[in-house]
């Protein structure tokens, strides 16, 4: 193939990665979509529109490690000394001495090695571009190139997967995580579990994709607004409203719980910040009551997190601190929240800032 068939974007933009992988698929591409976006890179590798390799630069060693760590449940001379000496052989060094397709190149020296067998390495390698496909369809930006020659070529082929079928696996996992009841883990980074937490899912499939044509992400936020106003006008309907309390300290947290009165409010307490998100998505509250001085997370990051999905773009958040100064006040105003409540307050204190955003 002589020409790239979606062109190339050095420049971080928006980005619709289902138009993307739309446009490889039906044009039965061969070659390699890199995409950038910060310090990671994901890189995805076609033939004849088929997916035969995907990767994502970030902890890419340390990934494969957890598959392989599976895998020898099953394959005893997959052990921890077979995965270090894989890894001295082809993780770099350094940054400034890259291994090209490092990870493919090891996967195929577990096969030349008799470690795993040509239909072992098809699975590892289905189960990792599962991985890598789902983190990018969670994409909002970034640059990208197709670069129309697969430097796989002279690398065995282990699998050739249907992308289309790729996909809608990947969203229907990102769904399923969005409505998990489990709580997000608390290792790692708590901004990406965060984030991750916040992104809405992508439409049904690729067959439904215009080629070329922006993603209908307006579509997906209108229909999230409905579904909230919805839940809003039953709360007020019942006249029984939903409020989540954000705070570290329980007794703060009972104290607020005994203020509002069971008849009239639900009230959702949460002392863990990494976990807020998901219990929020959850209860879907009419108002939400945020401390602002909380280990890992503040206030004001979370505050501005929630304010990035649609459906708490219009939710009354209100920031609970012992802090009076008038550059905490404009913290709070920067991340829109709604209003500022000074510990220690009191019982009507909290009433009339409750009500005066949720009548």
């Amino acid at each position: 193939m002589s020409t790239t068939p979606i062109g190339s974007y050095k420049f971080s933009q928006k980005l619709h990665p289902l138009s993307l992988l739309a446009q490889l698929t039906s044009r039965r591409a061969t070659g390699c979509l890199r995409i950038f976006t910060g310090n990671v890179s994901w890189s995805i590798y076609l033939e004849d529109g088929k997916l035969t390799y995907a990767s994502y630069s970030d902890k890419l060693f340390d990934r494969l490690d957890n598959h392989l760590q599976q895998l020898s449940q099953q394959i005893p001379a997959l052990n921890s000394a077979t995965a270090v000496q894989m890894r001295l052989i082809f993780e770099p060094k350094a940054e400034s001495q890259p291994i090209s397709n490092a990870d493919y190149q090891a996967i195929c020296w577990l096969v030349n090695q008799a470690y795993i067998t040509s239909s072992q390495a098809a699975t590892l390698i289905e189960t990792l571009a599962k991985e890598v496909v789902e983190l990018f369809l969670t994409l909002k930006e970034g640059s990208y190139e197709f670069i129309a020659e697969n430097s796989l070529n002279q690398l065995p082929k282990f699998c050739s997967l249907d992308l289309r079928l790729l996909v809608e696996h990947c969203q229907k996992q990102l769904r399923s995580q969005q409505n998990s009841q489990s709580p997000l883990p608390a290792a790692g980074g708590v901004r990406s579990l965060v984030e991750k937490a916040t992104r809405l899912p992508q439409p049904e499939s690729l067959s439904q994709m215009q080629l070329g044509q922006p993603l209908p992400h307006q579509s997906n936020f209108d229909s999230q607004n409905s579904h909230n106003h919805q839940m809003q006008e039953q709360a007020a309907s019942k006249q029984l409203y939903t409020v989540a309390c954000i705070d570290d300290s329980q007794t703060v947290l009972n104290s607020i719980n005994n203020f509002l009165e069971e008849n009239t409010f639900s009230v959702v307490m949460i002392n863990d910040p990494v976990k807020a998100l998901m219990q929020i998505l959850r209860s879907k509250p009419d108002l939400i009551l945020l401390d602002v001085e909380m280990p890992n997370l503040d206030g004001y990051e979370l505050c501005s997190l929630l304010r990035r999905h649609s459906a708490f773009k219009n939710t009354p958040i209100i920031m609970v601190t012992g802090r009076t100064g008038f550059i905490d006040r404009a913290k709070a105003k920067m991340v829109r929240a709604s209003g500022y409540l000074t510990k220690p307050f009191t019982q009507p204190e909290l009433l009339k800032m409750v009500f005066k955003h949720i009548g």
